[in-house]
């Protein structure tokens, strides 16, 4: 097969949403479209004794959360699929803010009872702003749940996304009867059983056949004759450019649990979702068919195997072949590197592939070379952007709880903050540790990961601090300069990569300092 049309076949998708919407069971249920497991485990029923396949760490299985972003592939109507299944839990946000540099298109999940949440505005918003393509997945129909309409209109004013429907339900919760596929043209009836296994639709070009009567009962089917019309009147027809520009967002209504309504989904997906795309990198903009290889890292996950200490850098590929035993440059090292047993992930198999394409997602064996944002080349200088740190909102000091057992501590920190868990920073003054996080959750994931995984104990003590600001650099022989450093010592640390940070206790005191030291430079992100 010819090298375009391997990029034409490849789909990278993330999973958006706020907790408990669905997205990890949806995941679940496009991996059984495409064979890649046999049946699928719900997230909450702990009758079925197989997890959900996407959440593998030890911490999410006990929570039926999702914490990491988990990368599965699989074919389907010989379309080679890439998801991401990102955490929806706000404490984690950052985590799923960097995959989404790694994605081509989004599916957005929102739960029919609950509507619009917090954080699913936040990840549209981000999605909007690099005009991500979107595909909004209403979920849980099989509950009772707000009207259909309503619902449209949420997803526009809130998120501020132009939808259209491609499907529309019958009924709802008890009523639920099933899905009219305005985009197929034909209706899939709910048996609401045999939630593990697949479902056929039937055909109906024309809603008017009066057979439809016989099937959903005529109540039902003038309701929908009626709410089709009005559907149709008042949503754009489907645009594939404006799609594409993320200017307009195809909406499906299903449930993920009962496997109902996805198929429609994925199908209408292998058709419209972009195939992978170009990339902006900081010295110009790299297109997915140049013969090149180009990647970027934008995960980092320790330990996925507790038998083995091992770190898997993931690898988006932008352009070019990747190559097995190829040597590549690591562009911030300037060295080269060669890689004997690159990794590609089919559902929670890990298995070690030849070549891989731009838009796959590749993972890297890592001995602590890679940090979150490295650009790998075969030889240009290039940086991708737009990976970067943001101020946590939770500091604690890091004790040890035992001292025989600081290397193992120190080590243990020292891998799980190149993952971008949290951010350590270590005070100029007795250079005590503090971890600073987005969400206070990551504490537990911490001292957990650091005790199973590295068999460190560690307690918290709490700091009042407010924000970090990094520091810009300045002139030594700048006075003020030298006196804010003498008068804030105590507040002065350094993060990871040495550059010098300013822990503030308030929003007060970092307006103070700005106007006592106009010549400091406070950043509230570490890129600058």
């Amino acid at each position: 097969m010819s090298f375009l049309k391997e990029i034409q076949r490849r789909r990278t998708f993330g999973i958006i949403s706020h907790p408990d919407a669905g997205k990890t069971t949806l995941t679940e249920k496009l991996l059984l479209f495409g064979g890649a497991i046999q049946e699928a485990g719900a997230v909450k029923n702990n009758k079925i004794k197989k997890g959900a396949t996407s959440d593998f760490m030890e911490i999410e299985r006990q929570r039926g959360i999702s914490v990491a972003t988990s990368v599965l592939a699989f074919i389907y109507k010989d379309k080679k699929i890439n998801i991401l299944d990102t955490p929806g839990h706000k404490d984690f946000a950052e985590d799923t803010f960097r995959t989404l540099t790694a994605v081509d298109s989004v599916i957005v999940v929102i739960d029919v009872a609950k509507g619009v949440e917090e954080q699913t505005e936040k990840l549209v918003e981000v999605c909007r702003m690099r005009n991500i393509p979107m595909i909004v997945f209403i979920n849980k129909l099989d509950r009772e749940g707000k009207d259909a309409f309503d619902l449209l209109d949420e997803v526009e004013q809130k998120l501020g996304l132009t939808v259209t429907p491609m499907s529309f339900p019958i009924g709802m919760g008890y009523d639920f009867k099933g899905i009219y596929n305005i985009w197929e043209k034909k209706i899939n009836l709910f048996s609401g059983d045999k939630k593990q296994v697949i479902s056929e639709g039937v055909e109906f070009t024309d809603v008017n056949n009066p057979d439809l009567d016989k099937m959903i009962g005529e109540n039902s089917a003038n309701q929908l004759r009626e709410e089709l019309e009005l559907a149709l009147e008042v949503y754009p027809e489907f645009d594939l450019q404006a799609y594409k520009n993320g200017k307009q967002q195809p909406v499906f209504f299903g449930s993920a649990l009962n496997n109902f309504g996805v198929k429609e989904l994925l199908d209408c997906f292998i058709e419209i979702a972009p195939s992978p795309q170009p990339k902006k990198a900081e010295e110009r903009l790299v297109n997915a068919d140049e013969k090149q290889l180009t990647g970027f890292v934008f995960k980092i996950h320790a330990n996925m195997d507790p038998k083995h200490r091992d770190r898997l850098a993931f690898v988006k590929i932008v352009s070019g072949v990747f190559k097995r035993n190829q040597p590549y440059l690591h562009v911030r090292h300037n060295k080269k590197l060669k890689f004997s047993s690159p990794n590609a992930f089919f559902a929670e198999k890990k298995e070690i592939v030849e070549e891989s394409f731009p838009g796959d997602i590749v993972g890297l064996h890592d001995t602590g070379n890679f940090k979150i944002g490295d650009t790998l080349t075969e030889g240009e200088l290039l940086n991708f952007k737009g990976i970067p740190s943001f101020s946590p909102e939770h500091f604690r000091y890091v004790n040890n709880a035992d001292p025989m057992k600081s290397k193992q501590l120190h080590k243990g920190l020292d891998q799980l903050m190149d993952e971008g868990v949290a951010q350590l920073f270590t005070l100029e003054i007795n250079g005590r540790k503090v971890i600073g996080t987005v969400g206070a959750l990551q504490y537990e994931v911490i001292q957990y990961r650091l005790e199973h995984e590295y068999g460190a104990k560690c307690t918290y003590e709490n700091l009042n601090v407010h924000k970090a600001c990094w520091v810009e650099p300045s002139d030594p022989k700048n006075e003020e300069f030298a006196d804010f450093k003498r008068v804030k010592q105590r507040y002065l640390a350094k993060d990871k990569q040495g550059q010098l940070v300013f822990l503030a206790d308030s929003a007060f005191t970092i307006q103070m300092t700005q106007s006592k030291y106009p010549s400091v430079k406070l950043h509230f992100t570490s890129e600058f």
